[in-house]
């Protein structure tokens, strides 16, 4: 049996070497990021995708290796593991086959089958199993007996048969093989529930709606619990294909029957061995099977869900930074007013004020003379407004604030809010910004973002920033974890200002907790910048071991030591300095200086101690230090006179910027209040299977319109522009089945012949199980 490091090798498609070194790492205490970036020689240069798959696969085949320990010592314990069953167990790859074949002997509450077994019917099942030409009724009579609570031969048979169903429902091969068949043919099935047409209307397309449970896509899946959750929708699951032909034999009642050795040859027990069958998949393997399919969809998607939302995430968070800007944050609304924060180039806050440019007191001209001063007086540059209500009259606001003081030479840029509320409300928010109102952190929130979207952002719970799809559907804890990786990953790609960064920043640099990312801002304060790396070892809290994971990833701008603000490892400082001896030049000369460091051999720096991938990131490192892998600030800009969704008309080709990206298209905003939707066919001229390769969230992008239904406000769009307006709107799902290709010819099968149906469903299942030509 192959250990969990060759399973996750073969996986991976990386050597066992690999993936042991990389388990060794982790299981030392360090992280995927400083892995990824300062450990390539020992793991084979395996990067941070690879190793955040190989750290959950270890979870879960360590969790697997422990629930099978628990079901082997549960079985010895109860006399019961033989060398067949032990290979079995062992043999077991997922947790699903291990509780199959752990089900038999799982202490259970008390059944029906062993208050038979009890009352000595075990004997009658295996007779009538053995010896179907008995008459069920005349065999049954032996075993009445008022002692053992058997009234009746018609008992004595129901405590046979239920000892039968358990048999049959607890064999894992044949469960095996009939969740597979299920999981190959069945459906998923959805109707409205009586009385919530109206009130479930954004469920519509799933009113009379079945799919095949293999074709189900995960926003469907989503959608259809979200449905039934909601209490609009009754899904249920159907075993057979749509194209099932009406009053067909039951394949899996025949599957069932193959199984047991039972045939349908018109003898005394016969009919009563096919009732128990018939009996055996639809009180107890169908019921258990679909509520296993369940599970499964529900896992599927949510595991797509995830990977959704996580991809988003990563996208928003390296979007591109304005840089250190004066900036006036916005944020807008009407009876409350607008909320005005300007912050410095620092993201410090400077002034703040509210302004009442709409309805109800529609002080359009104060508030242009209140924005006016507040950005002649702090030399402001940008101005950033929330997109949420009355963010399309506030974009007017300082679009008539820009032409009428030109010379100011601001630039107005629209940026989400989403996430900004549970900021302004947070311990840190009132930690941050004790003397602001909580509506006006808002405002302070929005400009910063603008500035530096990664360093305000990690100041948000991640489920709450909103690009997710059904995220609040999803398992908080599987969800946390893979979004605490991407925020995790993000922060140490990029690197960490250590003199300016805030504490929820720090705490999410490699190898820092909460608690001593703390600790660095409070020595931060109380001794003043850090001038050096080596600085950072008086921190609290901060050890030899937090140090080599952080160090790398945390910037020292215009201290005592150039490479303190790049990327190069402390522990590789000596290799810096033999390049320099061999370059002849000092730091300063060497920083940047592509053509002198293009011309030295990296292969004469490797040694015992340092390889070629660390000696090639050092160089490449010095040729460009401190690098920000994050795109350039660009900024779209809306259409005058395009304010709501009214406004729109099919054809009308618009700048935006896209909000979300799901699995079937991707959402822009075009300043209307209404994101419009990019169907996945849509985004562009050839296949598509991941939107995410096409657009990320916050790329500005030019969209036509298709299709705008107010009613419904949906809005269809294409980045096609040369698409036809109004020639499709955001596909829906198939209210009915179409079948995925044309039909192949069917081999003839028997007609139903008066020995039974279950002779039938017999051949039908022997049929299935043919080859195919």
């Amino acid at each position: 049996m192959p250990t969990i490091e060759q399973r996750i090798a073969t996986e991976l498609g990386a050597q066992d070497w690999q993936v042991k070194a990389a388990v060794e790492l982790l299981d030392g205490g360090s992280t995927v990021p400083f892995i990824a970036r300062y450990r390539k020689e020992a793991t084979g240069t395996l990067d941070d995708a690879q190793l955040r798959t190989l750290e959950e696969r270890l979870g879960y085949l360590r969790e697997l290796e422990e629930r099978r320990a628990a079901i082997l010592e549960s079985i010895r314990g109860q006399g019961k593991l033989d060398d067949a069953l032990r290979g079995r167990i062992l043999a077991a790859d997922t947790k699903a086959r291990l509780e199959d074949l752990y089900l038999p002997f799982k202490p259970k509450r008390r059944t029906k089958a062993q208050a038979a077994r009890e009352a000595g019917l075990a004997p009658l099942a295996e007779a009538l199993l053995a010896r179907p030409d008995r008459e069920p009724l005349a065999a049954a009579a032996a075993f009445v007996d008022a002692r053992t609570g058997v009234a009746t031969p018609e008992a004595a048979l129901e405590g046979a048969r239920a000892i039968l169903v358990e048999g049959l429902a607890e064999n894992a091969e044949l469960v095996g093989r009939l969740r597979e068949a299920f999981w190959s043919r069945g459906r998923l099935v959805s109707s409205v529930r009586d009385g919530k047409a109206q009130s479930g209307a954004k469920f519509a397309d799933y009113f009379d709606f079945a799919e095949p449970l293999t074709r189900l896509p995960a926003h469907r899946v989503l959608a259809l619990f979200r449905g039934e959750k909601e209490e609009v929708l009754d899904l249920r699951l159907d075993e057979t294909p749509a194209d099932a032909a009406p009053g067909a034999p039951n394949l899996y009642e025949g599957r069932i029957a193959l199984s047991a050795g039972i045939r349908d040859q018109g003898r005394p027990g016969d009919r009563w061995l096919a009732e128990a069958v018939r009996w055996a998949w639809r009180t107890k393997l169908r019921l258990s099977i679909a509520l296993d399919l369940r599970a499964r969809l529900w896992e599927a998607a949510e595991q797509e869900g995830v990977r959704v939302f996580a991809g988003n995430l990563r996208d928003l968070l390296l979007a591109a930074p304005a840089g250190a800007r004066p900036t006036l944050g916005l944020d807008p609304g009407f009876r409350t007013g607008v909320k005005a924060a300007v912050v410095d180039a620092t993201g410090k806050v400077v002034a703040t004020d509210t302004i009442y440019p709409h309805e109800p007191r529609r002080d359009w001209s104060g508030a242009l003379i209140t924005l006016a001063r507040l950005c002649r007086a702090h030399g402001v540059e940008l101005v950033a407004i929330g997109n949420g209500t009355a963010s399309r009259e506030t974009d007017r606001l300082a679009a008539e604030l820009i032409a009428g003081q030109p010379e100011l030479g601001l630039t107005r840029v629209m940026v989400s809010e989403a996430g900004a509320s549970v900021y302004s409300a947070s311990a840190y928010a009132s930690q941050e910004l004790p003397d602001l109102d909580v509506s006006l952190r808002g405002a302070v929130s929005i400009a910063r973002r603008l500035q530096d979207p990664l360093a305000e952002l990690v100041k948000i719970e991640p489920r709450a920033i909103g690009v997710g799809q059904y995220q609040h559907d999803l398992a908080e804890g599987k969800l946390s974890r893979s979004l605490d990786a991407v925020v995790e990953d993000c922060v140490n790609g990029v690197g960490v200002d250590v003199n300016t960064a805030s504490g929820p920043l720090l705490a999410r640099v490699s190898g820092l907790s909460e608690r001593v990312a703390q600790n660095i801002v409070l020595h931060r304060d109380a001794h003043g910048p850090f001038r050096s790396r080596s600085g950072l070892r008086k921190v609290a809290g901060l050890g030899p071991k937090a140090f080599e994971l952080s160090a790398g990833f945390l910037r020292i701008t215009a201290g005592d030591d150039p490479l303190d603000a790049s990327g190069v490892h402390p522990e590789s400082y000596p290799v810096v300095r033999r390049i320099l001896q061999a370059a002849r030049s000092d730091i300063g000369g060497a920083i940047g200086n592509a053509r002198l460091l293009r011309g030295l051999d990296p292969g004469a720096f490797v040694d015992g101690t340092v390889g070629l991938p660390t000696v090639t990131d050092i160089l490449a490192e010095l040729e460009k230090p401190g690098r920000d892998p994050r795109p350039t600030f660009r900024t779209a800009t809306f259409q005058e006179g395009v304010e709501t969704i009214g406004d729109l008309r099919p054809g009308m080709v618009l700048e935006g910027v896209v909000t979300n990206v799901a699995a079937f298209g991707a959402f822009v905003d075009v300043g209307v209040h209404q994101d419009g939707l990019v169907h996945i066919s849509a985004l562009a001229k050839t296949f598509v299977k991941d939107p995410r390769t096409v657009v990320k969230p916050g790329d500005v992008v030019r969209v036509k319109v298709l299709d705008v239904d107010v009613p419904r406000k949906r809005i269809a769009l294409s980045l096609r522009l040369d698409d036809e307006a109004g020639a499709r709107g955001p596909r829906a799902p198939e209210r009915r089945e179409a079948p995925a290709r044309p039909a192949a010819p069917r081999r003839e099968e028997p007609r139903p012949t008066a020995d039974g149906a279950l002779a039938d469903a017999l051949r039908r299942a022997g049929l299935d199980r043919a080859p195919r030509r």
